[in-house]
């Protein structure tokens, strides 16, 4: 739920075990106690999407065994053995730093990735800011990382079932071309269209592609967006790599954003989600300011993250 920064810390002081979103500002300031954190100004909230500098958006969990730990670049790859046989682990990421693009890079890789329960976000800035870094928090020992991830690993009784959830409102454009990439990575110049060789930021000039709407990919059955960043330059960026490996094809046109978040959210509203996120673009290209999404409150983030690195999701768990 939605605190200021004094009820916030009274939730901490009262020894609960906490998951905070809010501004790097507000992070630093809080009490020390049992909880993980990471930076966002955007949130969704019972009474709609907000975007607020002075807010806190605290989740709080009803268990009593947990171990809270911090990955850098060179052991983030121990995040889902680290995680409790049946229970469910937290991971936040800062965007932009290096353990951000290992983990997106290689997280698929990881030991016991698919066989553990593994759920996140990647924390980040308010966009009209310049001045802040994006952030995630270790709690217990108060320290606040930039180039580090914090994990929040949760053991959860033996008689309860365990979902991570993705709700992904796109699906491929089935007139869209095989799109490859010559290389995996974030950014790309070239890339092939059917099997011929193009510059990408030119093939999406010259066919008025909309880069709100993402490349989709088939992974196992389960349709993964990499979204769009920038065009610079003649260089392609995305918010999650593209893998050389995988074919992807262009989003099937929405004509109505917010209405088809709205209509993959019917029959699943009273999911009593413990812990969900949504993305920043759909936060934007949605227009959700002020709007409702009924049982899925939580911070707006710079990436999701359901056991790998997915974008323009919204992600949830339940515990049943």
């Amino acid at each position: 739920m939605l605190m200021n920064f004094d009820e916030a810390s009274k939730h901490i002081e009262s020894g609960g075990l906490l998951h905070i979103a809010g501004t790097e500002e507000l992070l630093r300031k809080l009490p020390k106690g049992n909880w993980v954190g990471g930076s966002t100004e955007y949130f969704m909230t019972k009474d709609g999407g907000i975007v607020s500098g002075d807010l806190l958006f605290v989740t709080e969990f009803p268990y009593d065994s947990f171990a809270v730990k911090s990955y850098d670049v060179s052991d983030v790859k121990n995040v889902a053995a680290d995680s409790f046989d049946h229970g469910f682990s937290i991971v936040i990421i800062p965007f932009d730093s290096a353990v951000h693009r290992e983990y997106a890079e290689n997280a698929a890789a990881f030991q016991d990735m698919f066989l553990k329960d593994i759920v996140g976000w990647i924390s980040g800035i308010n966009l009209g800011s310049s001045s802040q870094t994006p952030t995630a928090v270790n709690g217990i020992t108060g320290e606040v990382f930039s180039d580090k991830a914090v994990v929040l690993h949760i053991d959860v009784p033996d008689d309860k079932t365990i979902a991570i959830n993705i709700v992904n409102i796109f699906e491929s454009d089935k007139s869209s071309p095989v799109i490859t990439f010559p290389e995996s990575g974030f950014t790309t110049k070239n890339c092939f269209i059917d099997g011929i060789e193009t510059v990408f930021a030119d093939y999406i000039a010259e066919n008025n592609i909309d880069t709100k709407l993402p490349l989709v990919a088939d992974y196992a059955g389960a349709g993964v967006n990499i979204s769009f960043r920038a065009i610079e330059n003649g260089i392609v960026s995305f918010y999650a790599p593209v893998f050389e490996s995988i074919q992807y094809k262009l989003a099937k046109n929405l004509p109505d954003y917010s209405l088809a978040f709205h209509k993959h959210l019917e029959g699943i509203s009273d999911a009593n989600a413990v812990f969900s996120c949504n993305c920043i673009l759909n936060f934007m290209y949605g227009e959700l300011e002020g709007k409702i999404l009924d049982a899925f409150t939580g911070p707006v983030t710079f990436g999701e993250i359901a056991y790998q690195l997915v974008n323009q999701t919204l992600v949830y768990v339940t515990v049943q």
